[in-house]
């Protein structure tokens, strides 16, 4: 059954919860009071991808929607990914310890060879048969943005499928190709902005 992107946003940290939860079964409002959700919103979440039904006054069985989470993430295979752009935020991501072993970024690429210790650096034209080779398909994207849209062209072409975007510049790319846009200056003034709204 396919979800909204919403729910599967949700999903990571309803596993949070679950996951250091003691007791057998759990509700939904418990979980949504957790988190700060609606726990009618939550109960449909759940019921997108539990197998077993909610039991009246229980709740889900903890472990099992453990499971049927972990299960439809695919989180029990790990994703190798790439960083273009090793400058800080990339090295940053590079130095990452907290994917839960969900995500192995294997190496990054960069016209600096020596930005990063912990990850081998390629340059960008090593790029095309390193992607290929080891049959790469999720890339992270930290570049300048001027070589933002120009870096993305080189990452279709290689086969990228899924691309972590943070560069402030809205990526064209084709239909099966997905973009996850994280503009972090945009996230921070919409922040300010709400906080000053609530004042």
């Amino acid at each position: 059954m396919g979800i909204s992107v919403s729910t599967l946003r949700r999903l990571p940290a309803y596993l949070r919860i679950l996951k250091s939860y003691d007791e057998e079964y759990i509700s939904s409002t418990t979980i949504a009071d957790k988190l700060n959700l609606n726990s009618i919103q939550v109960r449909k979440d759940l019921a997108c991808i539990s197998s077993v039904e909610g039991k009246a006054k229980l709740g889900f069985n903890t472990k099992q929607l453990v499971k049927d989470i972990e299960a439809y993430l695919d989180i029990n295979n790990t994703t190798d990914v790439i960083v273009v752009g090793a400058g800080r935020i990339g090295q940053a991501l590079m130095h990452y310890n907290n994917f839960e072993n969900k995500v192995n970024i294997v190496m990054g690429f960069d016209s600096d060879l020596r930005k990063c210790d912990n990850k081998k650096i390629f340059p960008i034209s090593k790029l095309n048969n390193l992607v290929k080779r080891m049959n790469i398909h999720v890339a992270i994207l930290s570049v300048p943005t001027s070589k933002a849209q120009e870096v993305c062209d080189l990452l279709v072409n290689a086969g990228i499928k899924g691309i972590w975007n943070f560069t402030s510049v809205y990526l064209n790319v084709p239909d099966d190709v997905v973009v996850k846009n994280e503009d972090l200056s945009a996230s921070l003034m919409l922040l300010v902005k709400q906080l000053k709204e609530e004042k």
